[in-house]
């Protein structure tokens, strides 16, 4: 754990909630999340895990995915990365290369980017094969 982690009250729940998404590279949902969690502590609510997941977040521990803006997707991998999406069942990948990706100077006359994010969406190849 870092020492940011460290500085959070390490309650039972929230270390629960922080080893289920160690790791983790599904991009869970809160939905996902709390279902691993209930099962260890069956009085926890959905309220108490976006809570801890909001308070994540705001700490640069997570990272917030949206695919559809109705459900968002939680990332521990904070490093700077890309997804690829399937939109059917809405898998999500990590790219971990970058893109040289060149910006017209017209729209960067008063703009500087600092950094990039590109998610690149298509059909899985589970899904694909699905259709078959």
């Amino acid at each position: 754990m870092d020492k940011q982690t460290l500085r959070l009250k390490q309650t039972p729940q929230r270390m629960a909630i922080m080893k289920y998404l160690q790791g983790n590279k599904n991009h869970p949902t809160v939905e996902d999340i709390y279902n691993y969690v209930v099962e260890q502590f069956p009085n926890i609510s959905l309220a108490t895990v976006y809570k801890n997941i909001d308070i994540l977040k705001n700490m640069g521990l997570v990272q917030e995915v949206t695919i559809d803006p109705d459900k968002k997707h939680y990332d521990p991998d904070t490093r700077h990365h890309h997804h690829l999406i399937c939109v059917q069942c809405k898998k999500i990948i990590d790219v971990d290369i970058d893109f040289d990706i060149r910006v017209p100077k017209d729209y960067l006359e008063d703009f500087e980017i600092t950094t990039t994010h590109i998610d690149f969406y298509g059909i899985c190849k589970s899904c694909k094969t699905k259709e078959k």
